[in-house]
């Protein structure tokens, strides 16, 4: 199934026989928590999930958006009105990293119709409503592991096997500046792959030939194996959605840069090359 879903695709949908549960999944690093955006008007019969409390567990040595606990998780999922056979549709405020995080989780727990709104709530035409709405309890029992993942180990021998794309900013990947983690640089091998030129910039994401022609080239058709990383595994979901709009299948190393460089005895390269 297309990971990605039009807003003309999803109002049609919506008013349909068998419409998505939505997911508003607002969130923006750094920035302010999405709950207020949500309130003063979402897309209609959209229930707010929150990534830092909902779609990752507490920040500690598996980095700063570790996975929750699977059961807590089909918790949240399951209160939103998520079952086993209703499609879903994911979206946030256009950057699309939020809404991709929740399309990851749902994925690698087992839900087989997950959908991204492509340019998020901008791409929207349709109205707003600001009422919270109360679903009926879903009945969606996660059983993870139906993406690829890895860990810290296993990206560091992805590294050298396969291909490792470091999602984050060209800038943090070279080591230049670091705002967050508690090193710059990254992980041996790895290839800078920014999330950014995923999308245009509109928020969409770009056609799915020129997103093949990217990995292409960074060479994602050689590798036995692909693997992403970021800073804490939220845009390296958005890549590998990105990757799976390109026909490519690619694991996640959800612990990325922060697990990595919290733990002082793993290696850390610098420069523009892989090494």
């Amino acid at each position: 199934m297309k990971p990605i879903i039009t807003a003309s695709e999803c109002a049609s949908e919506s008013a349909g026989p068998r419409p998505p549960v939505l997911l508003d999944v607002r969130w923006q690093l750094g920035g302010p928590h999405g709950r207020p955006g949500y309130e003063a008007g979402h897309i209609p019969g959209a229930v707010f999930v929150d990534l830092d409390a909902e779609l990752a567990g507490p920040a500690g040595s598996g980095g700063r958006h570790p996975l929750p606990d699977p059961e807590e998780f089909g918790a949240v999922m399951r209160r939103a009105g998520v079952s086993r056979d209703t499609p879903v549709v994911v979206y946030d405020g256009g950057q699309g990293w939020a809404a991709a995080r929740a399309w990851w989780l749902l994925r690698w727990t087992g839900h087989e119709d997950v959908r991204v709104l492509d340019g998020g709530l901008a791409a929207w035409m349709g109205e707003f409503q600001t009422e919270t709405p109360t679903p009926a309890e879903g009945d969606f029992r996660p059983v993870p592991g139906a993406l690829p993942l890895l860990d810290a180990d296993g990206a560091a021998v992805l590294a050298r096997s396969g291909l490792l794309l470091d999602a984050r900013a060209a800038e943090r990947y070279r080591g230049d500046v670091e705002p967050i983690d508690r090193v710059g640089g990254h992980i041996p091998g790895a290839v800078s792959a920014p999330t950014s030129e995923n999308a245009g910039d509109d928020g969409r994401f770009l056609p799915a030939e020129s997103l093949a022609a990217r990995f292409e080239k960074l060479g994602a058709d050689r590798a036995p194996e692909v693997g992403v990383y970021c800073g804490s595994g939220v845009s390296a979901a958005h890549e590998v959605l990105a990757l799976a709009i390109a026909g490519i299948p690619a694991a996640l190393y959800a612990g990325s840069w922060s697990e990595w460089s919290g733990d002082g005895s793993r290696p850390v390269a610098k420069g523009p090359d892989p090494q």
